[in-house]
């Protein structure tokens, strides 16, 4: 009969961690590049790596900290994580990963944690290895300077708002959010056009491995949207990565976001998978 458990990992399972979590590096990447910088102690890592075990052998991850994220979760990790979440409590402000195991550990955590804010059952997972052929990175998409946190944050706020139906300004009074930008801004992440001051086109790459890295808070100013900046500023931003940080790079974006979809096709990203995000 198998014999499984789950447990809060530490420092000494780092290796048997970043085995599962590489092993699918596109996927996981958000939380493989937390890991590779932070390790697994709970004070560096902003949470708890949860790891599940079947017959002594680690086979599962999920990470427990503002978001709750299965790892390479069989179902039958996905129960024993959702068993240890509905234990602790809800702490995160979501649940987000792989459609196929987070759907499954919702069902099982909305009796004692929903309702849910909102429910993003189907974000296609898209990547790419190479330049577009026939689109010119915007030659004015550059990297956000430290000094020019005053000019980045408005466009941040805005489509954080927009993406999330929430400002991050609200709860800590957006300390923690400002100072994810200024993470992102201080190694060399976070890209914009700037035109007379004002932020037009903005993304950033969120997360980071040398497998894999990932591009979010795509946003272009609604006065400049219609104009094809968000695939010139894609191809640049996707220049800048491809040449600087690793080999694919990914994203994902909401299904009923239709133009979105187009623009990334058009600039050579595919489908490969699909996210699901839940929103409190």
């Amino acid at each position: 009969m198998t014999q499984t458990t789950t447990r809060v990992l530490g420092p000494g399972d780092l290796g048997a961690a970043l085995a599962i979590l590489e092993s699918e590096p596109v996927t996981n990447a958000f939380v493989t590049a937390r890991v590779q910088v932070a390790g697994l102690d709970p004070w560096r890592l902003g949470g708890e790596m949860w790891g599940y075990y079947a017959d002594g052998q680690l086979r599962s991850l999920c990470y427990s900290g503002a978001n709750l994220v299965p790892i390479c979760a069989t179902p039958e990790a996905v129960r024993a994580f959702a068993d240890r979440a509905r234990r602790a409590g809800r702490r995160c402000s979501s649940i987000v990963g792989p459609a196929e195991p987070t759907a499954l550990l919702w069902r099982l955590l909305e009796p004692n944690w929903g309702p849910a804010r909102d429910v993003r059952a189907n974000q296609p997972l898209m990547i790419t290895e190479r330049m577009p052929d026939d689109i010119e990175p915007d030659p004015d998409v550059r990297r956000i300077r430290k000094d020019e946190m005053d000019v980045i944050m408005p466009a941040c706020v805005a489509m954080f708002t927009e993406e999330v139906g929430v400002s991050p300004m609200a709860g800590d009074g957006g300390l923690l959010y400002q100072a994810r930008v200024a993470e992102l801004v201080g190694t060399g992440r976070s890209f914009a056009r700037i035109d007379d001051g004002k932020v037009v086109f903005k993304a950033e790459i969120g997360a980071a491995t040398p497998q894999a890295c990932q591009i979010q808070g795509v946003w272009v100013d609604p006065e400049y949207r219609g104009r094809g900046l968000s695939e010139t500023g894609m191809a640049a931003v996707l220049r800048y990565a491809l040449a600087d940080v690793s080999p694919i790079v990914s994203l994902y974006v909401n299904d009923y976001n239709t133009a979105a979809r187009a623009s990334y096709r058009r600039v050579g990203f595919r489908e490969v998978g699909a996210f699901m995000s839940v929103l409190f």
